[in-house]
């Protein structure tokens, strides 16, 4: 009986170890356990960057393109609140400046954002404002810009706003304004950023306005 005993738990060990669980479970001796997706993925890659909501008040629910002017990196979002959300962007692969996109982080990312404005409140203005350090704006010499090197540049557009304004010294900010994005509607916003100096981590800082009562 002892003997038997031993047996038994030697083939639990064996049958139980990590390497061996799921091909006991094609094998039909145990049942293979369910996968599940994480419902709220923060981290979304797509060419050559991520994208990530991870430090909070908004939400990312798609992410696709790899930064061209014909394939821009369209995102979609959800802001809960008119609290400022700030976008994480990373190089999910090698950095190399003004190598082919979609396969290097080259510095140049034409961005498509939709932004579902789930808050309760109607907002008249959006700004966004780039950043090399978490919570210190852009300055002139870290060569992160809205398209700094083009004085009139065609692809900055919104589908809410009529117009805007480009603020690239001391910081960089793009104002949308002349507008309105109301409850549960959507925004769009068409823009480049470039950055000379490529960076393996920067952040895109979005503000939407509401009216001052």
């Amino acid at each position: 009986m002892r003997k038997l005993e031993q047996f038994g738990l030697s083939l639990t060990r064996f049958l139980f170890t990590p390497r061996r669980i799921y091909r006991v479970a094609l094998l039909g001796l145990l049942p293979l356990a369910p996968i599940h997706v994480q419902a709220d993925q923060k981290v979304w890659t797509t060419g050559a960057y991520s994208f990530s909501d991870e430090l909070g008040g908004f939400r990312i629910t798609g992410a696709s393109g790899i930064g061209t002017r014909q394939d821009p990196f369209v995102i979609t979002e959800e802001l809960n609140s008119t609290t400022p959300v700030t976008l994480t962007i990373r190089a999910a692969r090698p950095i190399q400046s003004l190598g082919t996109a979609g396969e290097f982080a080259n510095g140049l990312l034409y961005m498509h954002i939709d932004v579902l404005n789930n808050s309760n409140q109607g907002w008249i203005e959006f700004r966004f404002e780039l950043q090399s350090i978490l919570g210190q704006p852009s300055l002139d010499d870290d060569g992160l810009s809205f398209d700094q090197p083009d004085p009139t540049p065609h692809n900055i557009w919104s589908s809410g706003f009529a117009d805007y304004e480009r603020e690239l010294t001391p910081y960089d900010r793009l104002l949308f304004k002349d507008g309105k994005i109301d409850p549960l509607k959507t925004a769009t916003f068409d823009f480049l950023i470039t950055d000379f100096a490529p960076k393996h981590t920067f952040y895109l800082v979005q503000e939407p306005r509401v009216p001052v009562s």
